[in-house]
């Protein structure tokens, strides 16, 4: 078999590429090893957590009500209906990718991927059918990664999970130990607490969510410090015993040694890119030592005929940034001047309340000695935080006192992530405060207090009050 450009890999990245490719006119061949299009992020990542965290959100906000003067009985949780439709929105989404590439004319085959050489792919096939060989003229790879599970605590039982083995939702355990305090763990140990587990938490730093701007991370702490069992930080876990129906678990922190024993243990201490088994040593392909392939601005590799996008060509490992990856490549491919060069590249920790960022955080610009000024609103001030009786939020920029560029934004709150793309698009503008200032936004909305951010920036904020700086008052 022959194709002009193959794609390995059918997740975001791997689509967004394939799709764009065969709209431009190239003959595209994509290659996935799962029976669905999608990756890890519609499969086994993003979607079904949010799919679950919604169920989560609905379930705490019949709490919340409370405060209106609503009660309702406590939920009964039907674990093999959620389950059901969690499945159903992934075969939903995964239908349609299937017929967008058939209307593409897309030939997707379901088989393993084994670089041969720089242009040529054996594919293995699941069903032991005999393997089949591809040439092409370019490929893209788009193999993603996997979760990383730390050799001891790999035991030889379903009761130690990673976060494909968590979202498959076999039941709502008594007790979960979530080892990580990362983003994934705590989405995934927010949805099992509102389900009904206790659930602890232990993190190896000092801090939940390291790397995240430690104001934004403040008000969720404190939300999980209720929600949660326990979090215990500074803490090693240096062993896992299998128990039969529990879980043994060894602590060490500062406090001494000891153990506690659970139902079921997550196992989330972060992800490895996929490069390794690909037979990329048969090529000109580089890997650095963290595993990821390496790549320059225009996703291309050492080998003149392979790309690599995505998880697997470095960090952060999201799915936006891959399928933005995907277009970059192809548009390089095919000789445009393009080049993943972004500004500002947002992330968001889809808990309850959420946390999203974009751009410089205020603990980069102290690390780097980046002078800024720093814009808080809090979202006490905000008439439409208030109606909804989430309060606890705030929206930070983080501006250049001397251009009055906006460098950085963070929020935290109900519905962050779907506040943080006007801050993005402003860092990628390279748009000054007062542009987001005197951008009138619809009230009363969330979206209002990425615009108060900016008026503190001179002073003028209208819901709170901050004495104007000789330099505010010159402006």
């Amino acid at each position: 078999m022959e194709t002009q450009l193959v794609v390995l890999g059918g997740g975001p990245g791997g689509y967004a590429a394939a799709f764009l490719a065969a709209d431009l006119g190239m003959q595209v061949t994509l290659v996935e090893a799962d029976p669905q299009l999608g990756g890890t992020c519609l499969l086994r990542g993003c979607i079904p957590s949010k799919a679950l965290l919604h169920v989560a959100r609905v379930i705490n906000e019949t709490k919340e009500m409370a405060e209106w003067g609503i009660t309702f009985e406590r939920p009964k949780v039907n674990i093999d209906a959620v389950r059901a439709r969690k499945e159903k929105v992934i075969g939903t989404l995964t239908g349609g990718l299937k017929q967008l590439a058939k209307k593409r004319k897309i030939d997707v085959i379901t088989a393993r991927g084994y670089f041969e050489s720089s242009n040529t792919l054996r594919l293995d096939y699941a069903d032991g059918k005999p393997s089949d060989r591809l040439t092409y003229e370019h490929c893209v790879l788009a193999s993603g990664s996997q979760p990383a599970v730390p050799g001891p605590f790999k035991l030889p039982t379903d009761r130690v999970m990673d976060s494909t083995g968590a979202l498959a939702l076999k039941d709502v355990p008594e007790s979960l130990l979530v080892i990580g305090g990362g983003y994934i763990g705590l989405e995934m140990g927010s949805v099992y607490a509102e389900l009904g587990s206790k659930v602890s938490v232990v993190e190896l730093t000092p801090t939940l969510l390291p790397g995240a701007d430690r104001d934004l991370v403040a008000p969720l702490q404190a939300k999980l410090n209720k929600a949660f069992a326990a979090i215990h930080l500074e803490t090693k876990v240096t062993s896992l015993t299998d128990k039969g129906n529990e879980i043994e678990v060894g602590f060490e922190s500062a406090a001494g040694s000891r153990t506690e024993r659970f139902s079921r243990v997550l196992v989330s201490v972060g992800r490895r890119p996929n490069s390794a088994g690909l037979g990329l040593e048969n090529t000109q392909v580089e890997i650095d030592r963290k595993g990821f392939i390496v790549v320059d601005d225009q996703l291309r590799t050492a080998d003149p005929h392979i790309l690599a996008i995505g998880d697997v060509a470095g960090e952060p490992m999201l799915a936006h940034k891959a399928s933005h990856q995907g277009r970059v490549a192809i548009e390089a491919l095919l000789g445009e001047p393009a080049a993943f060069e972004p500004h500002a590249i947002p992330a968001v920790v889809f808990t309850d309340p959420e946390i999203a960022w974009a751009g410089l955080t205020e603990e980069q610009a102290k690390a780097e000695g980046i002078q800024i000024e720093v814009c808080k609103y809090p979202w006490a001030a905000s008439g439409r935080a208030q109606a909804l009786g989430r309060t606890e939020g705030f929206t930070k920029l983080l501006v250049d006192p001397e251009t009055e560029r906006v460098l950085g934004i963070g929020l935290v709150g109900i519905n962050a992530g779907d506040l943080i793309s006007e801050g993005v698009l402003a860092i990628e503008m390279g748009a000054t405060v007062r542009d987001i200032s005197e951008t009138i936004h619809p009230h009363p909305t969330l979206s209002e207090t990425v615009m108060n951010a900016a008026e503190v920036f001179f002073g003028t904020a209208t819901e709170i009050y901050r004495p104007k700086s000789p330099r505010q008052t010159s402006g």
